[in-house]
C-alpha cells in the first residue's frame, strides 16, 4: 500500500516561488508512488503570494491552502500545517526554492530505517557568510545545550511520522527545536545531507530579531524540559546559592566584629541581607510555579506512551 505523504510549505511572500515550487513538487513525487497532499499556509503574504496559490488549487485538488489574516511567524504556519495534515508521513520545507523537492524521496526513505524525524542538513549552504556564522555558532550553542547531535536544526527541510505532533506545542521560533523537542519524548531523530540552492525570487526573512528570538525559545524550551514538572528544584536551587552566600557574609562579618570589637553595618553587611531576602523570594517563586504546574498538568500526562500490550 503506497505511503500518504502531507507537505506543509509556509508562504510568506513568496509569489514567483510558489508556482514554481508547486511543479518542481510534482516534477518530483508524480515519479513515485507516493499519495500526497500540498498544504501551502499563507502567512500574512502582502504580494500575489495567495491567488497564486488560489490558481494551483483550481487545477490540482492536492492543493490545500490556509490563509492566515496577518503575518504570525514560521512556527505558527508550520504548527497549522501539521495540524490539517493527513498523511502518515509530513515533509515541512522552506518557499523560497532554496530547499529542493528531489530530497524528499531520500528523507523518507532514511525515515524507513526506523527513525521518527529525518532532518536536512545543507552541507553546502548558498547563503550569505554573515547568515553561515551564525548559523554555525548558534548550532554548536544548541547541540551543547540540548545534547541532540544533527549540524543543521535551523534547516526547514525535515520529514516526520504523523505521531510526532500527537503532544507537541510550538510556539515563538521554535520551529527550529523541533527536533530536541520530539527527541526529549523519545523519538528517533536522523539525518542526511540534502541541496540548497541560492535564493533568486523574492526576499530573505532571517534577520537579527529572528536570531534573538529563536535564541531565547532555545533558553526556554532548555528549562521547560529539565523543570515542566518540577520548578521547586531549579528554583530552590538558585536561592540556596543566595543563602550560602548570604551566610558566608554573615560569618565574615560576624568574625570581623569579633576582632575589632564592633559590627560594621557597611555595604557588604547590607549584601548579604539582600541575599537572604532574594533568596526568600525565589523559593517563594519555586512554590508559586510548583503550584501553577501542578494546575497545568492536572488534566494531562507528564509521559508519552509508545506501545501498550494489554
Amino acid at each position: 500500500m503506497a505511503k500518504t505523504l502531507s507537505l506543509v510549505l509556509p508562504v510568506f511572500n513568496e509569489q514567483e516561488n510558489v508556482p514554481r515550487l508547486y511543479s518542481a513538487i510534482r516534477n518530483t513525487l508524480d515519479k513515485t508512488p507516493l499519495k500526497y497532499e500540498i498544504i501551502f499556509i499563507d502567512d500574512g503574504s502582502k504580494d500575489g503570494s495567495f491567488p497564486a496559490m488560489v490558481e494551483l488549487r483550481k487545477s490540482d485538488s492536492r492543493v490545500k491552502i490556509i490563509k492566515f489574516r496577518k503575518n504570525f511567524g514560521q512556527t505558527a504556519a508550520m504548527m497549522a500545517g501539521f495540524r490539517e495534515a493527513r498523511g502518515e508521513i509530513i515533509v515541512a520545507m522552506d518557499s523560497d526554492l532554496q530547499n529542493d523537492p528531489q530530497d524528499i524521496p531520500r528523507l523518507i526513505a532514511k525515515l524507513d530505517e526506523g527513525y521518527d524525524v529525518v532532518s536536512g542538513w545543507r552541507w553546502k549552504r548558498r547563503d550569505t557568510l554573515s547568515k553561515k556564522l551564525f548559523s554555525l555558532f548558534a548550532n554548536k550553542f544548541r547541540r551543547w545545550l540540548t545534547g541532540e547531535r544533527i549540524h543543521d536544526s535551523g534547516c526547514s527541510l525535515k520529514a516526520y511520522r504523523k505521531e510526532c505532533f500527537e503532544n507537541l506545542q510550538l510556539h515563538g521560533e521554535m520551529h527550529r527545536y523541533i527536533p530536541a523537542l520530539l527527541m526529549w519524548q523519545g523519538f528517533r531523530v536522523g539525518e542526511i545531507k540534502v541541496q540548497h540552492h541560492e535564493r533568486k525570487f523574492g526576499k530573505t526573512k532571517y534577520n537579527m530579531k529572528r536570531v534573538f528570538k529563536g535564541f531565547f525559545d532555545l533558553l526556554f524550551i532548555k528549562f521547560w524540559n529539565d523543570f515542566q514538572t518540577r520548578p521547586i528544584h531549579f528554583f530552590g536551587s538558585l536561592a540556596v546559592i543566595q543563602y550560602v552566600l548570604s551566610g558566608l557574609i554573615f560569618f565574615e562579618q560576624i568574625i570581623k566584629a569579633f576582632i575589632i570589637k564592633q559590627l560594621l553595618l557597611g555595604p557588604l553587611f547590607i549584601v548579604g541581607v539582600l541575599f537572604l531576602i532574594t533568596g526568600t523570594l525565589t523559593f517563594l517563586f519555586g512554590f508559586l510555579a510548583e503550584i501553577m504546574t501542578r494546575t497545568y498538568f492536572k488534566d494531562r500526562q507528564n509521559y508519552i506512551i509508545e506501545t501498550k500490550l494489554v
